[in-house]
């Protein structure tokens, strides 16, 4: 970058000012906040957000030297612009494996190929000589034409697989499609604003949230279990309903 396009000390003080200026904006509005999904609440967060890039990139500009803040990406579906009450709904998921232990998926394929010979003869003559036991591209094929996706997903290490991301989406329709109306094209990306909501599940949540831990407030928190288990029964002596989502997002309708 030449000297003349560099941003001036006036102009990195003037976005440095902007996102003090902002930080207050935010802080009022989350004193102010009427509800869980305030607007203004929003409409902060972004100005600070957009503040604070700014500043982030004149400051590298000017003087090489970037700041400790990192600015979310808006990964947010647009607002929802579909028909108020749907009378149809397409779900789409998506779920990534990796093969980690391919012996056992050849021989969880050639286990099923053994119970049931007549299902899979396409298959082991498609294999070639040793048949689905031997060629994992096949065995692959065996599998999830014997189980259902559901029956894979929460049996997947016996079948040699590591889960990845995965990813549910439920998108309003205005009326069911015709039978085989979308099947050349089955994944095509849905229109966003029809989306109802999606359910996310990463690894890199829990990641995430492993950046805030602190190994002595897991010592402390042993050093009070005891203090606590009165606390988490209600008066009747049941346990208080509890539910983790784990690597679960959920991002908000």
């Amino acid at each position: 970058m030449s000297d003349a396009a560099q941003p001036t000390a006036a102009e990195v003080r003037a976005a440095a000012e902007a996102v003090k200026a902002a930080l207050d904006r935010h802080l009022e509005a989350v004193e102010r906040r009427s509800g869980e999904d305030d607007p203004a609440v929003y409409a902060a967060f972004n100005e600070l957000a957009a503040t604070a890039e700014a500043y982030d990139e004149l400051l590298y500009d000017a003087y090489d030297e970037v700041t400790p803040f990192e600015i979310p990406g808006d990964d947010a579906l647009p607002a929802y612009a579909g028909p108020e009450e749907p009378s149809a709904l397409s779900v789409l998921i998506r779920r990534d494996y990796a093969v980690v232990e391919p012996q056992r998926l050849l021989a969880q394929a050639q286990r099923v190929a053994d119970l049931d010979p007549d299902a899979t003869d396409t298959d082991t003559a498609a294999a070639g000589p040793g048949g689905v036991g031997h060629n994992v591209h096949t065995a692959l094929g065996v599998l999830f034409g014997e189980y259902e996706p559901d029956e894979i997903a929460s049996r997947h290490k016996e079948f040699g697989l590591e889960e990845g991301d995965s990813t549910l989406w439920v998108a309003a329709a205005d009326d069911p499609a015709e039978p085989g109306e979308w099947l050349s094209a089955p994944f095509d990306q849905p229109d966003a604003q029809r989306v109802v909501c999606r359910f996310d599940v990463s690894a890199v949540f829990d990641e995430e949230t492993a950046l805030g831990d602190d190994p002595d407030d897991d010592l402390d928190d042993a050093e009070g279990l005891d203090d606590g288990i009165d606390d988490e029964l209600d008066l009747d002596g049941d346990e208080e309903d509890g539910t983790g989502t784990g690597g679960v997002r959920t991002p908000k309708r």
